[in-house]
């Protein structure tokens, strides 16, 4: 008979703990004055209106590196096909957004293994709210530079240059790097 899973017995070493003196859970809040919305990407619409990617940084952590973000898209943002350097998590809690060629309204999870692109990002009539994950390295690299064109073409929008960033110290920021993809293996 086998144990059920998560029981030993008792010929089973208990596992090393991972905990460490002095390390205690981290609390925000969404609205506390530590976790400031950013700009982090902008365009210009067809009728001469701007929008953005606004995010809060929940938590940025160096060691292990990770990301969690709150992110708001303004209606019909339109975000490259990009990937990150690590796992990434995101979850619509409000609004929708369309991924590629696939609707993703509020209860949509999508997972992207280390490697995996995904985009143009294009928020809905009424914008998308998002939280996000980065499990490592949070930034991304882009490629298909022609999707984000003909995304942006069909809105009758512009990017615009990043928003400037404060990126932790440790941190360079990589927004606009594209990639072949001869250079993702």
């Amino acid at each position: 008979m086998t144990a059920p899973m998560g029981s030993q017995d008792e010929n089973t070493p208990d596992p090393p703990s991972p905990a460490r003196a002095g390390v205690e859970p981290v609390f925000r809040h969404l609205d506390g004055p530590d976790v400031p919305w950013q700009k982090v990407k902008a365009q210009l619409n067809a009728d001469g209106s701007r929008s953005f990617v606004h995010e809060k940084w929940m938590a940025f952590s160096p060691d292990p590196q990770y990301l969690s973000l709150y992110a708001r898209y303004d209606p019909g943002m339109v975000v490259r096909r990009h990937g990150h350097f690590s796992p990434h998590i995101v979850f619509v809690l409000e609004g929708e957004c369309w991924i590629g060629d696939t609707h993703c309204p509020a209860g949509t999870h999508v997972e992207l293994p280390l490697g995996a692109a995904f985009g143009p990002i294009v928020a809905g009539d009424r914008g998308a709210v998002m939280f996000e994950v980065m499990m490592g390295d949070p930034r991304s690299w882009g490629d298909d530079p022609e999707a984000f064109r003909e995304a942006l073409d069909v809105r009758g929008a512009t990017a615009l240059p990043d928003p400037p960033l404060t990126f932790p110290e440790w941190l360079e920021d990589l927004r606009t790097h594209w990639v072949s993809g001869d250079d993702q293996a």
